[in-house]
């Protein structure tokens, strides 16, 4: 009977280990790895992408990935001289936490500003560079419900440091992008095309037909202001700096649905009485750079129009002629596309319904990313010294 009873133990406990085992495999994370091509401008990448069908991948709250490299600066200064290239430790993948890797990273004048100490906001030193990026999950916590290993995210707010190879973060840090759009659309969606997006929905109420004239119109505001205000029937009026390649930009601006551009002298010619016979005066004006060329803006507003200023490369006072706000009532104002991400933090779909609408535009062919140089995060000293040149034509992106 004892005999009995041990070998019944014996069977018993092989199955329940046997069952385990099974177990275990169960709640492995399967993940395929795919290859699929993604064409900006003049560049095209591939990008390996995971799915959760495939090949197997152990995920638990050990992290697979317990360091990374990242541009770091503990100082405010020169960004060539202050940014370093650096190991860091990660942390474990907490219950609310994601770890993610990061995929494509621009260098944005608020990422430059920013590291010079002269932007509105800045992190505790030492900081990471870099506000904008596309990351996709590798790992989630037990507690994570909206996102998943595979999923693309972008940064919901500044100061997230994403000039880095990995990175463990808070699930409420990121919000997600679908991954069928190219790879430097999504890594530079969450700044310029948002800024542009709510200032051509929130001040005027326009209409197809209507005018919007703005200045800066070559950055990456106004290449985003061209193509989302032509696929709502807006014409725009564009106006950048006299230049050697004047000609091939004009030409690059209006293949992306500009209706005019103009050089900054022209606004103070007589030329202007003759493009209002063509469209109507304009009902918003965009400034991004200040000074003479946001008062000449200014004067070409219809009545009761609005001026909304969201830069000051020119780094000079925006002066307001008393006869604009006396016999036009122009309005004047100013945009900040943090604040407004800030404000509508609690409102999900305010920024999800944005996001979304601007995927539909890249998808349609009607919004692209402006032309992007991929640099590797080893040669971030000649990418942040290009960022930092005058007219420069393609925005340098970070690729990991």
């Amino acid at each position: 009977m004892a005999g009995f009873t041990g070998s019944c133990f014996l069977c018993f406990k092989m199955k329940v280990s046997r069952i385990a085992s099974l177990l275990c495999k169960r709640t492995e994370v399967r993940r395929h790895t795919v290859c699929r091509t993604f064409t900006s401008g003049s560049t095209t990448r591939q990008q390996q992408l995971s799915t959760p069908r495939g090949s197997i991948c152990r995920y638990s709250t050990e992290s697979s990935i317990n360091g990374c490299t990242a541009l770091l600066y503990r100082n405010h200064g020169d960004p060539s001289q202050v940014v370093q290239l650096e190991s860091m430790a990660l942390p474990s993948v907490g219950a609310k936490s994601v770890l993610v890797k990061l995929l494509a990273a621009p260098i944005n004048p608020s990422d430059i500003n920013m590291i010079q100490g002269s932007y509105a906001i800045l992190p505790d030193l030492p900081a990471v560079g870099g506000n904008e990026g596309v990351a996709q999950i590798l790992e989630v916590g037990s507690q994570v419900k909206a996102l998943r290993p595979g999923d693309w995210v972008i940064p919901r707010d500044a100061g997230l440091g994403t000039w880095r190879t990995a990175a463990v973060l808070a699930e409420d840090d990121v919000i997600s992008l679908p991954n069928d759009i190219p790879l430097f659309s999504a890594a530079t969606l969450g700044v310029n095309p948002c800024t542009a997006f709510r200032m051509l929905s929130d001040f005027e109420e326009l209409k197809p037909g209507d005018t919007v004239i703005q200045n800066a119109a070559n950055s990456g505001v106004g290449q985003a202001v061209i193509q989302i205000a032509a696929a709502r029937g807006i014409q725009t009026i564009n106006v950048v700096r006299d230049r050697p390649d004047l000609t091939q930009l004009i030409d690059r601006l209006k293949a992306m649905g500009a209706s005019h551009v103009i050089k900054e002298e022209t606004l103070r010619r007589h030329e202007m009485k003759e493009l209002f016979k063509t469209c109507p005066r304009p009902k918003l004006a965009l400034n991004g750079v200040g000074g003479k060329s946001a008062t000449e803006l200014l004067r070409h507003l219809q009545v009761g129009g609005s001026m909304v200023t969201y830069g000051g490369m020119a780094k000079q006072p925006v002066t307001v002629p008393v006869s604009a706000l006396i016999f036009k009532n122009v309005k004047v104002k100013g945009f900040w596309v943090t604040q407004w991400k800030r404000t509508h933090s609690q409102d999900e779909g305010a920024l999800r319904g944005m996001l979304d609408e601007l995927c539909s535009l890249i998808r349609q062919g009607k919004l692209t990313a402006p032309a992007c140089s991929e640099v590797g995060l080893q040669d971030f000293r000649k990418a942040l010294d290009t960022a930092m040149q005058p007219f420069t034509s393609a925005k340098q992106v970070l690729v990991v």
